[in-house]
């Protein structure tokens, strides 16, 4: 039986695709499988496809194109809507008023011409592309997000990931026994890969009553994905125990571990956290990339004077800089990038931390371990006999930890550290509240820094934008005053995973502790009285460090209203 592309075998010999002699051949040969003349010819790589797309062209009067060549606009992206380009496997190209320009296969697919007509409300000029770019560019442009958990395992490959146990010393080794294609642990790799891909910093698997669900934390905000099955929930806990080194004999307590995976080349740590819930054990994995973080101060998000304040404080010879805010406000990668700034061989930095999230080349990191007796206090004691000029603590806990952090700053030592407050001006009541004496902070602190983390705006997919009255109102922006502003809002695209929003940096606020500040510490005035100081030597709250962003266009209103809703200007 003819296949479908057998009329085109006249097009490939005018075109000189084939020979007479090669046609004849695999018209015998056709006759004898009872496949295609085509197909045949391209099974004995005689022609390739992209021969029987200029066929198929040539056939119908078509233009062909190469997909691979193209830079679609978004645009054009969004007026084919994934499932409908996905179904009829076509690609649009070019947008132009009431129509659009789509690749196609098959030209002589009138149904799915058609189809895409009354589906589209658009005149349709189709374009012959290769399937298999068609294909690839289905994927580049529009992602797979509803690609089921079949299609991930099916995507993993064996040796595209490598995971490793760096838990706390179990004897299993999982990966030796297990056969590395088997489906629980293609699926568990495929979770990781995506998350990872997908620019994700936490992966939170929950069991429901009725189902298991998956989050990805990306730019920090939670996005559900398409959840495996319920009845997959006990596997996909236990390889994930298996490889952070826990006990899955256990189910009753929490539990915590840390997985390394190498991945394209790249190596990931993730610190995973077990916790006995009503339906099972939820799991949260940080994912830790070694190699991603960047450690420039211009990238924290700092505008260049307070860049320039910032970086005068971290060239201080002794004293305490504190950087506050809720979890997940990106302290610990501000104190990563002021020692990677100060960072040089003419300096001994050490840090005490738990965990150690990153490791930086020429510091000396020391990972607290409780078991052991290596406590904040006693890696703190220890490390000022290694005669340090730079000490990063992880975070002030007790009094205990901050006397000993604060005796280390008024013995000529440059001390970082975070703690947990709201602004920068609470962070002196915390220190008072946890027993450490007033003179002792008003003379060792050198100046308290608060942040919040808000998203980008994604850069693909920016356009002008004006904010509600009341969001400007909110932020006391007066348009009058602020000269030309900027403001922007992404309009959603593939890059940002239509969010608008693409990475995220920090808003601050710096209060340098001087002689007036001091004396108010030294007596004891409520965090108000300190705050209002502040205010008077010029410090920009949260909210205000926010608005300049705003109107320059890298965050919107909204974002920055969202991060500092208990801010006082």
């Amino acid at each position: 039986m003819a296949a479908k592309d057998d009329y085109l075998v006249d097009n490939l010999l005018d075109l000189g695709f084939i020979t007479q002699p090669q046609l004849t051949d695999a018209q015998a040969a056709a006759g004898e499988t009872g496949e295609g003349v085509v197909d045949t010819l391209v099974a004995r790589k005689v022609i390739t496809v992209k021969n029987v797309a200029a066929a198929k062209a040539a056939a119908f009067g078509v233009e062909m194109i190469e997909l691979a060549d193209l830079r679609i606009e978004d645009e054009v992206i969004a007026a084919v809507p994934r499932h409908i380009a996905k179904k009829y496997r076509v690609m649009p190209v070019y947008q132009h008023g009431g129509s659009v320009t789509i690749a196609i296969g098959d030209p002589s697919d009138l149904d799915t011409l058609d189809s895409l007509h009354h589906l589209l409300r658009l005149e349709i000029e189709p374009r012959v592309a290769v399937e298999e770019e068609i294909d690839s560019a289905i994927a580049r442009y529009y992602g797979g997000a509803d690609d089921s958990v079949g299609k991930m395992i099916q995507d993993i490959t064996e040796g595209e990931v490598e995971i490793g146990n760096i838990g706390k010393g179990s004897a299993v080794d999982d990966g030796a026994t297990v056969d590395a294609d088997a489906p629980i642990i293609k699926l568990v790799n495929g979770l990781i890969v995506e998350a990872f891909k997908g620019r994700a910093s936490d992966i939170h698997l929950e069991p429901l009553s009725k189902s298991f669900r998956v989050r990805y934390r990306i730019d920090g905000m939670l996005i559900e994905q398409k959840p495996p099955p319920k009845r997959l929930q006990a596997s996909i806990i236990a390889r994930l125990k298996i490889q952070a080194g826990m006990s899955i004999a256990e189910h009753r307590i929490p539990q915590d571990g840390r997985i390394n995976m190498h991945m394209g080349g790249k190596s990931i740590d993730l610190r995973v956290s077990c916790l006995p819930t009503n339906h099972g054990e939820s799991i949260v994995m940080r994912i830790l990339d070694k190699e991603g973080l960047k450690l420039g101060l211009p990238e924290l998000g700092f505008f260049t004077d307070d860049q320039q304040t910032f970086e005068r404080l971290i060239g201080l010879p002794d004293g305490i800089l504190l950087v506050t805010g809720p979890t997940g406000s990106g302290k610990t990668t501000t104190l990563y990038a002021c020692l990677n700034y100060i960072n040089r061989p003419d300096r001994k930095i050490i840090t005490v931390e738990d965990p150690v999230e990153y490791v930086l080349s020429g510091i000396n990191q020391v990972q607290v371990s409780e078991i052991v007796g290596l406590t904040f206090s006693a890696a703190l004691r220890s490390m000022l006999r290694q005669a340090p000029n730079i000490i990063m603590l992880g975070e002030i806990r007790d009094l205990e930890t901050a006397t000993i952090a604060i005796n280390a700053s008024l013995t000529g030592h440059l001390v970082f550290s975070t703690l947990h407050t709201n602004d920068a001006p609470s962070a002196v009541t915390r220190l008072v509240d946890i027993g450490v004496k007033p003179f002792l902070v008003a003379s060792s602190t050198r100046a308290l820094m608060a942040q919040r983390l808000v998203r980008k705006i994604c850069k693909r997919c920016a356009a002008p934008f004006e904010p509600p009255e009341a969001e400007l109102r909110a932020l006391g922006i007066d348009l009058t005053k602020v000269g030309k502003a900027n403001f922007q809002k992404g309009k959603g695209c593939p890059d940002c995973g239509k969010s608008g929003h693409r990475g995220r940096f920090g808003i601050f606020e710096i209060f340098v502790i001087d002689d007036e500040a001091r004396k108010l510490i030294y007596d004891k005035v409520p965090s108000s009285v300190l705050r209002a100081r502040a205010r008077e030597m010029g410090m920009r709250t949260l909210r205000e460090d926010g608005a300049r962003k705003v109107v320059a266009g890298v965050t919107t209103a909204e974002e920055v209203i969202r991060a500092t809703t208990g801010d006082i200007n």
